[in-house]
C-alpha cells in the first residue's frame, strides 16, 4: 500500500493544530469561569508543600496546562509570593493535574466531536451572559480536542504499512531509552505534553506501537514538558531559575526510577487494563496518572533536599520583590492602636521605597530600552498595588477602634499618603507604556528631548525619595526641600513643553515623538504633585 505523504502530513499537522487550539481554548474558558483568580489561589493556599500539591492539581485542571501552572509558579517565586519549597509542591501537583487531559481523551467520544463543537458555538454566539459564553468555550474546546485527535489518528493509520516505522517501534521496545528520547524531543518541539500524550494514545489505539515502546515515550513526554518553565526562567531571577530546575529534576528523577522499574510497571498496566477492561487509550491515561502520582509520593519527602540541591547548583543571592507586607500585625489593632498606626507607617515607607525603585527602573528603560527594566518596574507596580490594598484594609480596621484625636490625624494622613504613593506607581506604569509605544512604532526622540527627560527624571526621582525620607524621619526641613523641588518640576514641565513646540515647528521631531515626550513630562509633573502631597502632610502635622 502506497502512502499519500501529503495527505498524511496535512491531516497530522492540521489535527495537531486543532488539538492545541482546542485545549488552550478550553483552558481559557475554564479559567474565565473560575473567575480568573488563579494567581490569588496559588498565593493564598500554598501555605506548605502539601497544600502546594493540591493547589497545583486544581489550577492545572482549571487551565488544562501544567506548563501554564509552572510558569505562573515561577513568576510567584520570582516575586517573593512563594518559597521554593512551596513551588516544588505546586510543580508536583501540576504534573498530576495534567493527567486529567489524558483521561478525557481516553473517553473516546470522537464520533460526537462535531455536534459537541456545534453546541459550544451556539452557547458562544447566541447567548449574552458571560458565564454561558465561558461554558461555550469549554464545550467548543472539548469537542475540538477530539476532532484534532481524530484527524491525527486518521493521518497516522497509513504508517502501519511502512516497514521502517514498524522497525523503529520495535527498536524502541527493545531499547527503551530511544523511546524516552523520542518523547522528550517531540514534546520539546510541540511544547505540550497533553498533545504528545494524546498522539501516543492514538498510536497505541491503532496498534502502531506496543505498550513496551509506549511507556518510555510517555516518560519522555514528562521531561519534554519542562522546556516551557525553562524558557520562562531565562533571564529571570535566581529564584525563578531554581524553580524551573526543580521541575526538570523532578521529572528526570521520576523517569529514571520508572525506567528501572519498567518491567514491573508494564505488568501493572497490563494487569489494571485486564481488571478494569480498559480500552487502549485509557490504558495510557492510567499509566500516565500512575506515573505522576507515584512519582510525587516518592519525591514529596525529598522536597527540602531538592530545594537545597537546586540552590547549590544555581548559586547567587536572589533579588525578589516581596509583595507581602512585613509589618501589619493585626494583634496590635486592639491591643495598641498607636503601635498599629506605627506599623502601618513602616509598611508605607516600604511602599514608598518601591515607588522610588520603580521610577529608577522606568528611567533605565527609557535610556536603554532593556525589557528587563520594564518587567521589573511592572512587578514593582504590582507590589505597590498589593501593599495599597493590604495597608488600606489594615488602616480601615484601625479606624473601627477608639483612637485619640492625635492618632486620628495620623491615621487620616497615612491613608492619604498610601493613595499618593499608589498613584505614583500608576504614573510610572503610564510612562512604561509610552516607552513601549516608542519602541513598537520606532519613534525617535531627539538628543535635546532625551536631555530634557533625563534632567526631569533625575529631579523627580530625587524629589520622591526625599518625600519618603521626610515621612520616615518626620523631617520638616526635608519636606520643605521637597516642596521647593516640586516647584522646579512644575517650571521644568512648562519650559520643556515650550522647547518641544520649538523643535516641532523647526521640524526636528515628529508628531508621534512629540506626543510621547509631552505625555512623559506630564506624568513626571503629576508624580511631583503626589510627592509634595506627602511632604505637605509632614509640614502640616508630625507623624
Amino acid at each position: 500500500m502506497e502512502v499519500n505523504w501529503q495527505e498524511l502530513i496535512f491531516q497530522f499537522v492540521g489535527g495537531l493544530g486543532i488539538f492545541l487550539f482546542a485545549i488552550k481554548y478550553m483552558g481559557d474558558g475554564l479559567q474565565k469561569a473560575a473567575g480568573d483568580r488563579l494567581r490569588s489561589i496559588l498565593d493564598r493556599f500554598t501555605t506548605n508543600p502539601f497544600m502546594g500539591v493540591l493547589v497545583g492539581i486544581i489550577v492545572t485542571v482549571l487551565i488544562q496546562s501544567s506548563s501554564g501552572t509552572t510558569v505562573i509558579t515561577v513568576g510567584l517565586v520570582s516575586a517573593g509570593f512563594m518559597t521554593l519549597r512551596q513551588a516544588i509542591g505546586v510543580i508536583m501537583g501540576a504534573n498530576i493535574g495534567t493527567t486529567i487531559t489524558a483521561f478525557i481523551i481516553g473517553l473516546d467520544v470522537g464520533a460526537y466531536a462535531l455536534p459537541i463543537m456545534a453546541l459550544g458555538a451556539v452557547l458562544i454566539f447566541f447567548f449574552k451572559k458571560n458565564s454561558v459564553k465561558n461554558l461555550g468555550e469549554v464545550v467548543f474546546g472539548f469537542g475540538g480536542l477530539f476532532l484534532g485527535l481524530e484527524l491525527m489518528s486518521a493521518g497516522m493509520k497509513p504508517l502501519r504499512s511502512l516497514e521502517v516505522f514498524s522497525d523503529f517501534t520495535v527498536s524502541m521496545a527493545e531499547h527503551p531509552v530511544l523511546g524516552v528520547v523520542a518523547g522528550t524531543v517531540f514534546t520539546l518541539i510541540v511544547q505540550s505534553s497533553s498533545a504528545t500524550v494524546g498522539i501516543l494514545q492514538g498510536l497505541y489505539a491503532e496498534n502502531l506501537v506496543s505498550l513496551q515502546a509506549a511507556l518510555p515515550i510517555l516518560f519522555g513526554d514528562n521531561i519534554g514538558t519542562t522546556i516551557t518553565a525553562v524558557l520562562a526562567s531565562i533571564g529571570a531571577s535566581v529564584a525563578a531559575r531554581r524553580a524551573a530546575a526543580a521541575h526538570v529534576l523532578f521529572n528526570v528523577v521520576g523517569t529514571v526510577v520508572f525506567m528501572i522499574l519498567l518491567y514491573p510497571f508494564t505488568l501493572y498496566v497490563e494487569w489494571i487494563s485486564g481488571l478494569l477492561a480498559l480500552e487502549n487509550k485509557m490504558q495510557i491515561a492510567f499509566a500516565h496518572g500512575t506515573f505522576n502520582v507515584i512519582n510525587t509520593v516518592i519525591q514529596f519527602p525529598l522536597i527540602g533536599a531538592w530545594a537545597l540541591l537546586v540552590t547549590k547548583v544555581i548559586p547567587g543571592k536572589d533579588v525578589t520583590i516581596e509583595y507581602k507586607p512585613k509589618h501589619l500585625d493585626p494583634n496590635f489593632i486592639n491591643q495598641s492602636p498607636s503601635v498599629a498606626i506605627g506599623q502601618a507607617k513602616e509598611e508605607i515607607i516600604r511602599m514608598g521605597d518601591f515607588a522610588v525603585q520603580g521610577l529608577q527602573e522606568t528611567y533605565e528603560y527609557l535610556k536603554t530600552s532593556n525589557k528587563r527594566n520594564a518587567e521589573t518596574a511592572y512587578q514593582i507596580e504590582d507590589a505597590i498595588n498589593n501593599l495599597d490594598r493590604k495597608i488600606t484594609d489594615y488602616l480601615v480596621d484601625i479606624s473601627a477602634v477608639n483612637i485619640s484625636p492625635v492618632e486620628s490625624a495620623r491615621h487620616v494622613m497615612l491613608m492619604d499618603t498610601v493613595r499618593d504613593i499608589e498613584r505614583i506607581g500608576d504614573h510610572f506604569e503610564n510612562i512604561i507604556e509610552l516607552i513601549d509605544f516608542r519602541e513598537v512604532n520606532r519613534v525617535k526622540l531627539t538628543e535635546d528631548a532625551m536631555n530634557d527627560l533625563t534632567e526631569m527624571f533625575t529631579l523627580t526621582i530625587a524629589t520622591v525619595d526625599k518625600a519618603i525620607r521626610s515621612l520616615d524621619m518626620n523631617d520638616v526641613e526635608l519636606a520643605k526641600e521637597v516642596a521647593e523641588q516640586e516647584a522646579l518640576i512644575d517650571k521644568m514641565e512648562r519650559k520643556f513643553r515650550k522647547n518641544h513646540i520649538v523643535r516641532l515647528n523647526e521640524g526636528h521631531c515628529s508628531a508621534q515623538a512629540g506626543m510621547v515626550f509631552v505625555d512623559i513630562v506630564s506624568n513626571l509633573e503629576r508624580i511631583g504633585d503626589h510627592a509634595v502631597n506627602i511632604a505637605e502632610a509632614i509640614l502640616g502635622r508630625r507623624v
